[in-house]
């Protein structure tokens, strides 16, 4: 497999998109496919999945995080038996599907067998808030050596430095995608501290910055273009069918669809075109006709006799700025005229003595 590099991916697409089908698939190939599409669709740069076993990830007592209004189940265990019917012979021809499609197959793992056959079919890891700190997981991910995306969520500050100070020590040749992430399903507006995105820019300088979002989307995708302003060159977003798109008990109440994702890569190509490049003001093409015709020349106010003197009582700045500009005015006062010249004509320095 032909080595992943984020940097030279978010040069050709701007900002690299992440659609997060997780186990919206709902243990069918058929509608992973129908995902799959739409993700490529929408302008997805790769789709990616969860790679788990339920007796693996939670306990048979485990509580739910979620909003039991969307996700009527309250055990994690229940939840997850429910959608982990897909092994390693599913992601093969998953990741088939995604060759086809041409886009990019992930998924994150949850234990140490997923990491095993996953390193075979992706180009990147990505790694689940929740086991930020799954220093078994971790270690085995930073074996493969490739690419890792690392979510926030639930993390304090100390522990994202620590993490921090530790990869760049140890592993300064792993390229890392930081990604700002509240782990709240689904997430309010005022809780996505989108903020945090700039300050990761700022402070972890030799990682990517990235986000992934748990908001309910919103129509005018305001919260992903706002992240990618921030500085978040990584999206990844809970993604599923139009026609699934709010529906309960999965992933699909928070996810958004194709339509959606159209929405966003507008917009950061509006911003794109209306940021720039320049560095120093310059006057662009399309300013000099507008520059010439709707800035000011002095023009004669009424009827001026020859011999007399140019003042400001006599003239007047007015449109277009073909003559004599106004900030010129100083070189021009108390200059006789050679000859009348009658009211709104524009002064030349051939009229004056």
């Amino acid at each position: 497999m032909k080595k992943f590099d984020f940097n030279l991916e978010i040069k050709k697409s701007g900002c690299y998109f992440i659609a997060e089908i997780g186990v919206n698939h709902e243990n069918s190939l058929d509608l992973a496919e129908k995902i799959i599409k739409q993700a490529k669709k929408g302008g997805a740069n790769a789709v990616k999945f969860q790679s788990y076993k339920a007796d693996k990830i939670a306990s048979k007592d485990s509580p739910y995080y979620w909003d039991l209004n969307k996700v009527n189940i309250k055990s994690q265990y229940k939840l997850f038996k429910k959608y982990d019917k897909f092994n390693e012979d599913h992601y093969i021809k998953i990741k088939k599907i995604c060759d086809f499609y041409k886009i990019n197959f992930a998924s994150t793992p949850f234990d140490l067998e997923a990491v095993k056959f996953l390193d075979k079919l992706v180009p990147f890891f990505k790694i689940a808030s929740a086991d930020f700190n799954n220093t078994p997981l971790l270690n085995e991910i930073i074996k493969t050596k490739k690419p890792i995306v690392i979510s926030t969520g639930a993390c304090s500050q100390n522990e994202i430095d620590n993490f921090y100070k530790k990869i760049c020590i140890s592993n300064k040749n792993l390229q890392i995608v930081l990604m700002h992430c509240i782990l709240s399903y689904p997430t309010n507006y005022n809780d996505a501290n989108l903020q945090f995105i700039n300050i990761f820019k700022k402070k972890y300088k030799n990682f990517i910055t990235g986000y992934s979002d748990h908001t309910m989307p919103d129509s005018s995708g305001m919260v992903l273009t706002k992240a990618y302003e921030l500085g978040a060159t990584v999206i990844e977003k809970h993604f599923t069918l139009d026609t699934l798109k709010g529906k309960k008990n999965n992933d699909h109440f928070h996810s958004m669809n194709f339509k959606d994702l159209i929405t966003f890569r507008e917009n950061i190509n509006i911003l794109k075109k209306i940021t720039g490049k320049n560095q120093i003001r310059k006057i662009l093409n399309t300013e000099k006709k507008s520059r010439k015709n709707a800035r000011r020349s002095v023009f004669s106010l009424g009827f001026i006799e020859k011999g007399e003197k140019i003042t400001m009582q006599n003239t007047i700045a007015k449109r277009p700025g073909r003559g004599i500009p106004p900030d010129s005015y100083h070189k021009i006062l108390n200059k006789k005229l050679k000859k009348n010249i009658k009211d709104d004509t524009l002064i030349t320095h051939n009229l004056l003595a």
